[in-house]
């Protein structure tokens, strides 16, 4: 019998090798015209997916000099919120409390995309249909079908749901393969990042 690391890490291969890349081109070229236009980026995840968020929004911000944000960050804030007005409008109040408009975009982590009628991530949803509603770009990186995500997003990269016993650690395992290769993408680097601006500088 193979080791379980051995065949989870040949999963990871297998579904790295099959995303979809002209997905990942288009929404570096579309999140650089984004930052190009004075836009903000809004990036939205839950659970692990709100670690990637806080991650990424550093990186964002340090790598690509793109002015980032999620509500994730705030736990004051988003928790008043839920306290308050409920966890399903939790994100999309956050977006109007940050003026969301039709220059910015809105970047969601997700290993599902959001379903109403299932009651799954219903803030992202909302988030996304007022996004639409303001005619801000949407980005998604998801898993499964992609769900509501897919369906609203301009540009969104699935992560297929190759390994059904695996479905959650690739998704957002993979994800954060993603959204490195966009924060140092030619389209949207500017910063070079430290341990190989350190190594250019020191001698073999």
């Amino acid at each position: 019998m193979s080791r379980f690391a051995d065949e989870f890490i040949s999963e990871s291969i297998a579904i790295l090798q099959s995303i979809d890349t002209d997905q990942v081109e288009a929404m570096a070229s579309g999140l650089g015209a984004v930052r190009e236009r004075g836009g903000r980026l809004f990036i939205l995840g839950v659970g692990g997916s709100a670690g990637h968020a806080s991650h990424a929004v550093n990186d964002f911000r340090k790598i690509c000099e793109f002015e980032a944000y999620t509500p994730t960050d705030n736990v004051s804030e988003l928790t008043a919120r839920i306290n308050d007005e409920g966890w399903d409008t939790s994100f999309a109040e956050w977006l109007k409390g940050s003026r969301l408009a039709a220059r910015d975009a809105v970047l969601v982590f997700s290993v599902g995309g959001g379903n109403r009628e299932r009651g799954v991530s219903v803030n992202l949803v909302l988030a996304l249909e007022l996004a639409r509603q303001r005619g801000t770009a949407i980005y998604g990186v998801v898993g499964r079908d992609g769900g509501f995500t897919r369906q609203a997003a301009d540009v969104c990269v699935v992560i297929p749901p190759a390994y059904a016993d695996h479905v959650t650690p690739h998704t957002e395992g993979l994800c954060a393969v993603i959204w490195h290769l966009l924060v140092t993408h030619p389209a949207l680097m500017v910063a070079q990042t430290k341990w190989e601006s350190v190594t250019t500088h020191v001698s073999v």
